[in-house]
């Protein structure tokens, strides 16, 4: 039995709808997974069925500082473990910038096990000169980094080009990917309505003007902004903000086991037949 080619639970040779989904590790068709204070039990649950679909896990907003420092520890470890990148969410950071103790706040992540830290200005206004220096001093520490662009305000105005711009800037500083906030209910910020619909135009604009759609990670916790997502972008779109419970309901999204997507990998076989029939 090959197993590179079958591998499924089901031991069946056969190809998903989609096809073609990128394996650990990987630099592109990231999930990266939001934890707003999963307990042990819920966490090793989480690990044993969908470690293999999980690229990065964020303990949301400053939750890692309200845990025992025993079970975080312990955490961190095995979440490194199973071959996922943990870390701290963007605005534990913004926190730490404005008291003036970032440099504290990443020796202290690096001694409890992180290996990923995000810098935002979600909430702050962090200077262009001051986000840049965050970036590249967390490089220089040994993290990688994760920069995320938009503000958390509700119904804040979206400029795509500065957006684009602000991208740019992170990634020459040295950022590994840049995250599009959505933060966890997918609404009423950046480039989504009130509803959780994306606005085409704002996205159209973005990516027009920024790097390839590959060194962003789109947060869609809902349903239909992943599947717009891969509509636009395939299989191996980045999406975040992604709950655990979640992890493998967007991976068969992903492979076309959905009829949202599977529908996908119809069109694209009717489009690819039309022209022989006719």
């Amino acid at each position: 039995m090959d197993e590179k080619k079958i591998n499924n639970g089901w031991e069946l040779d056969f190809s998903f709808p989609l096809g073609n989904r990128t394996i650990k590790p990987r630099q592109s068709g990231l999930t990266m997974i939001i934890d707003m204070g999963m307990g042990p039990g819920e966490t090793r649950d989480l690990l044993e069925m969908g470690a293999g679909y999980i690229d990065f896990w964020k303990l949301g907003f400053g939750t890692s500082a309200l845990y025992d420092q025993a079970f975080l520890k312990q955490k961190i470890g095995i979440i490194n473990s199973s071959g996922i990148r943990i870390y701290p969410g963007g605005t534990f950071a913004e926190i730490a910038l404005t008291q003036g103790k970032f440099t504290s706040f990443l020796v202290r992540a690096r001694e409890l096990g992180f290996t990923t830290i995000e810098i935002s200005d979600g909430t702050i206004f962090l200077p262009p000169r001051e986000r840049s220096r965050a970036i590249q001093t967390a490089i220089r520490m040994g993290f990688l980094v994760l920069a995320e662009v938009g503000k958390k305000e509700t119904g804040e105005t979206f400029r795509p080009r500065s957006m684009a711009e602000q991208i740019g800037r992170d990634l020459e500083d040295g950022a590994f990917k840049v995250i599009l906030e959505a933060r966890e209910s997918g609404k009423n910020v950046t480039i989504f309505t009130e509803k959780g619909e994306i606005k085409k135009e704002q996205l159209a604009e973005l990516i027009a003007q920024a790097p390839s759609p590959e060194q962003i990670i789109w947060e869609a916790p809902l349903k239909t902004q992943q599947i717009q997502f891969i509509t636009a972008f395939g299989s191996n779109v980045n999406l975040g903000n992604i709950r655990g419970r979640d992890v493998l309901a967007l991976e068969s999204l992903r492979r076309g086991l959905r009829s949202d997507t599977f529908r996908l990998s119809l069109e694209n076989k009717y489009r690819g037949t039309k022209g022989r029939d006719d």
